[in-house]
C-alpha cells in the first residue's frame, strides 16, 4: 500500500509545525484511514510543478514524515495539525487513487555536534535579523521573535525553517547532509535573499490557507 503522502506547494521541515485546510475528498478519505492507525503519519512533498487540486502535479522525490496532533472537523472540511518528523526518498510513486502513496526510504537524522554552537547563534541571529527587516514591508511567515526549541538539532531545523526564503533554496537546505552544512547554506541563502525582501510575503505558517501561529515551535 505504501505510505500515504499529501503534494503541497510548501516544504515541510523536521521538528516544524505544519496547519492545514483539508476539503478535497481524496484527503478527506486519506485522514479517515490514518486516524484508525495507532500511530498516524502521513509524507509531504513540494510540488515542482502543477497543482495538487486534482492531482497531474510533479513532485520532488525527498520530503518530511508529519506526525498528526490535531484533527479539527470544521464545516465541510477539517483542520489539521501536524509535525515534521524525519526526512525521506521517494522510491516510487504507487496509486493516487484514493490518494497519492509511494514507497518511501527514510533518511538518517542529522547528528549534532556541541562544536557548532557558534555558528546555530549565528544563524540564528541573522535569520531573525533578516525576518524583522522582512516584516517592515509586509507580512511574514514566522514572527522574527518565534520561540524555538531548546533542543540543538531540532533549533538548527527550525532556524533554517523560519528563514524567509522561497521553495526551492528551502529544498537545498532539507538535501543537507550535515548540521554545518545546513547552517551554512542557512546564513548564505539568508543573506542573499535579504535585499530581495522589499515585496510581501504572505501571512501565515509554513503552507496553506495562513493558519498556524507564530507563538513556538
Amino acid at each position: 500500500m505504501g505510505t500515504a503522502m499529501f503534494p503541497l506547494g510548501a516544504v515541510l521541515f523536521p521538528h516544524t509545525p505544519l496547519a492545514l485546510r483539508i476539503f478535497e475528498e481524496r484527503y478527506l478519505v486519506m485522514l479517515g484511514r490514518l486516524l484508525e492507525e495507532t500511530d498516524p503519519a502521513f509524507g509531504v512533498v513540494l510540488i515542482e510543478r502543477g497543482t495538487e487540486t486534482g492531482g497531474g502535479d510533479q513532485r520532488f522525490a525527498l520530503g518530511t514524515m508529519a506526525q498528526l496532533s490535531h484533527v479539527i472537523p470544521q464545516a465541510g472540511q477539517l483542520q489539521v495539525v501536524a509535525r515534521g518528523t524525519e526526512r525521506f526518498e521517494i522510491v516510487e510513486w504507487l496509486d493516487d487513487a484514493p490518494y497519492p502513496h509511494a514507497d518511501v526510504r527514510p533518511l538518517p537524522d542529522l547528528e549534532w555536534n556541541d562544536a557548532l554552537t557558534p555558528l546555530l547563534d549565528e544563524a540564528e541571529r541573522i535569520v531573525r535579523r533578516v525576518l524583522a527587516r522582512a516584516r517592515q514591508f509586509g507580512g511574514t511567515r514566522w514572527d522574527p521573535e518565534v520561540e524555538l526549541s531548546e533542543e540543538r538539532l531540532a533549533r538548527a531545523w527550525q532556524v533554517a525553517a523560519i528563514a524567509p526564503l522561497g521553495e526551492l533554496d528551502q529544498m537545498e537546505l532539507l538535501r543537507s547532509a550535515t548540521v554545518g552544512g545546513l547552517l551554512r547554506a542557512t546564513i548564505d541563502l539568508t543573506l542573499a535573499a535579504e535585499p530581495l525582501l522589499a515585496d510581501p510575503v504572505p501571512d501565515g505558517v509554513i503552507v496553506v490557507d495562513d493558519e498556524s501561529p507564530d507563538d513556538g515551535l
